[in-house]
């Protein structure tokens, strides 16, 4: 098959789709896995696609793709006021007798100066947030791992060993990018595994993500957008409305 037969072919697949894997280009085209690796590398340098690891999804309108990942002292600085207010809702839905998960991150770390329920047990990837929610005087759970600095993170497969055990009443977690086709997405494949694992072993999984969020899609893709509920500041755009469930609190 020519290159340009088998550029339609994909572009073709992921519009009628939406998103496409990349074992699912490869049966439909018949070709290797390193063709097809640089048809989606090819297709995305000419805009007409966005390649995520393991796959492609279409272009939406308005999106946009970055790949950069802001440390915590920077995102400390943004959208303050909205984090704030999120994070106050997302506490009140935690209650006695909840075994909680809690990823790292500014919002994230919010919540726990307005967590008001006594009786909870906490798991985190996040050692900063460990810190503060021992002093609050909760039981707190700390997987093993490997420390990222950018984020003040624990993965890697040790902590992917560890989170698999668990079963989670609820999960509060952040988001780098919320789109229709990317779902939510994250920088970096090793966090990206850490939120997949934890939102599997969750009864209701929450984002929490301010409203600049929204129509971007980052790498990795950890979860579609049914699987979790969103917490935001405010709504950009309605159309997400039909994929989830979202509290707009400001």
């Amino acid at each position: 098959m020519l290159t340009e037969e088998r550029y339609a072919k994909i572009l073709e697949a992921v519009n009628l789709r939406k998103s496409v894997t990349l074992s699912d280009l490869c049966i439909a085209l018949g070709t290797s896995e390193s063709t097809v690796r640089r048809d989606l590398t090819a297709l995305d340098e000419k805009g007409m696609l966005v390649k995520v690891r393991g796959g492609a999804i279409a272009i939406e309108d308005n999106i946009n793709f970055t790949a950069e990942e802001r440390d915590v002292e920077e995102k400390s600085r943004l959208f303050n006021e909205e984090k704030e207010a999120i994070a106050r809702y997302a506490a009140s839905l935690v209650y006695d007798n909840d075994f909680i998960f809690i990823d790292a991150g500014t919002t994230t770390g919010k919540m726990i100066d307005h967590i008001r329920a006594k009786n909870v047990t906490f798991v985190t990837d996040a050692f900063v947030h460990a810190k503060k929610l021992a002093q609050k005087g909760f039981r707190v759970l700390l997987p093993g791992g490997e420390i990222k600095l950018a984020t003040e993170a624990i993965v890697g497969v040790e902590c992917l060993s560890s989170l698999k055990n668990y079963n989670f009443t609820k999960c509060f977690l952040g988001a780098n990018g919320i789109s229709l086709n990317g779902g939510f997405s994250t920088p970096d494949q090793n966090e990206a595994s850490v939120k997949r694992t934890v939102i599997n072993n969750s009864r209701e999984a929450y984002i929490l993500a301010d409203h600049s969020k929204f129509d971007k899609v980052t790498a990795v893709t950890f979860a579609p957008l049914v699987r979790c509920r969103i917490i935001t500041d405010r709504l950009p755009d309605k159309k997400y409305l039909s994929e989830t469930t979202i509290k707009e609190v400001m």
